[in-house]
Formats: structure tokens, C-alpha cells, sequence
């Protein structure tokens, strides 16, 4: 199967690093444009000399804020791929979390990409074809006890994401949610000596992370981001067509699994 998205142009938020730079770059080696995002044009243009591959466009703009939005959106005024990849994540014991800490993971994970897909979704079905894509999370239904607040955010994204999917019935577009399992980014391993601690050498501290804290993965390791991107970029592709409204699982498998 030879994905081919010449001709479209792509929006990924979050993309100076991690999972977002894997989509990134996997977007543009099917021929797309693809905006890089972030909130600074340091860490924009950065990100653009690391992928190295494609057609990239600079789109810095902290997308959670109004000014932010509207930046992106002067920058790119229409796009044919939006992947709401952008999102915050940590652990907290649950009746530690102040309202402020649960608006804040609210707003960011869940508000700035409602706010892009009402910025864009019209302009894509005017068009007759687009795709919207949420980077959601096993957390979503298998919600962590570390990190209730994060689990709950990925929850409200598969409703948005469904919901928006039968707005857009019958366009042409499609929307869906990929539900992410544990990726192994900067940011992840962080977390995983954070709860596992220093001492341990790295291959080490993720076998007991996914034991103790992950233990229901049939994969037993840290998914790729690269292995994340591919369902991405096949789900932006012409391929893809009949799916829409889905949460398309890339999570290791579970050994009961509750997910539909």
C-alpha cells in the first residue's frame, strides 16, 4: 500500500517533538505539507532543521490561548489534515489536584483542539474531503489512578471526536481518535523514572513500569512513535475513506480487553 498525500497540506500541533514530530514527519514523507506547531518560533524552527524531510511549514503559535489560534490560523488558513496531537500529561495523587491543575488539563488537551476543528472543519466540508484526527490514550478508558485529571481529558476526546464525526456525516470528511498506548518520548521516560526512580538502567525501569503500572499490554514494551504515526498517516489517506467516528486502537493490546 503506497500512501500518497501529495497536494494536501497538514496541520499537526505539538509537533516540535515526540509523537506530534513522528506524525510530522510521517505526513510529509507521504507527500503532504505539514505545518510544524509549537508554541515558540525557536522550538518551530528547530523542529524543522531536525525532521529534515518534506515540504514543512513553520506554524508557531500556542494554540491553547485565543491569540495563539489566531496566529496558527493567519499562517495557515485552510488545511486538508488536522491532527490534534498536542496534550500534557503527569502524575498526581488524585485528591491532590487543585480545580486550577484540572482546568489547565482541560484546557489544553481537550479545549485547543475543539477550538482548531471549529476553526477548520467548515472550510473541509465546503470542500468535500478532510480529515480530523485526536491523539487520545489508553488512559481514556483505562483511566490511571496516577493521573486521573490526564485520563480524563483523553476520555472527553473520544466524545469530541465522535461527536464531530456526525456533524461532519455525509461531507466527505472523516474524524476519529487514535487511542495511543504508552510511547516512549522524552517526556514519558520522565515519567517512568519518576515513578520508578534513577537508580535503575533504562531497559530496566520500563519492564517495571509496565509491570507494575501497565501491566494489562499484550506488547510489554513502550509502543514507538514512529508505530503511532502510521496509523496517523493511514487514517489522513484516501485509504481511510470509510472510517470515521472511530477510536482506531494502537495501544499494545490488552489482555481483557474493554475496548471495543
Amino acid at each position: 500500500m503506497r500512501i500518497d498525500l501529495s497536494g494536501k497540506t497538514a496541520l499537526v500541533t505539538g509537533s516540535t517533538q515526540g509523537i506530534g514530530a513522528a506524525i510530522a514527519e510521517g505526513l510529509a514523507l507521504a507527500g503532504a505539507h505539514v505545518a510544524i506547531n509549537g508554541r515558540s518560533e525557536s522550538t518551530v524552527a528547530m523542529a524543522i532543521e531536525q525532521i529534515e524531510v518534506g515540504d514543512l511549514i513553520a506554524a508557531p503559535g500556542d494554540v491553547t490561548t485565543d491569540e495563539g489560534c489566531a496566529a496558527v490560523l493567519r499562517a495557515l488558513p485552510q488545511v486538508d489534515i488536522l491532527v490534534n496531537n498536542l496534550g500534557i500529561f503527569g502524575a498526581k495523587p488524585a485528591l491532590e489536584i487543585t480545580d486550577d491543575e484540572w482546568r489547565r488539563y482541560f484546557d489544553v488537551n481537550v479545549l485547543a483542539a475543539v477550538r482548531l476543528t471549529r476553526a477548520y472543519l467548515p472550510g473541509m466540508v465546503e470542500r468535500g474531503w478532510g480529515r480530523i484526527q485526536y491523539i487520545a490514550s489508553d488512559s481514556a478508558v483505562v483511566i490511571p489512578i496516577e493521573m486521573i485529571h490526564y485520563g480524563m481529558t483523553k476520555t472527553a476526546l473520544l466524545a469530541v471526536s465522535r461527536g464531530f464525526a456526525k456533524e461532519a456525516a455525509g461531507s466527505g470528511v472523516t474524524v476519529n481518535s487514535v487511542i495511543a498506548g504508552p510511547t516512549r518520548t522524552g517526556g514519558v521516560e520522565k515519567f517512568v523514572y519518576e515513578l520508578m526512580g534513577t537508580e535503575l538502567p533504562w531497559e530496566e525501569a520500563q519492564r517495571a513500569f509496565m509491570l507494575q503500572h501497565r501491566s494489562q499490554s499484550l506488547l510489554q514494551r513502550l509502543i514507538e512513535p514512529e508505530e503511532i504515526a502510521n496509523m496517523v498517516v493511514y487514517l489522513s489517506s484516501p485509504f481511510a475513506s470509510a472510517t470515521t467516528g472511530a477510536a482506531v486502537r494502537v495501544d499494545g493490546g490488552y489482555v481483557d480487553s474493554i475496548i471495543p
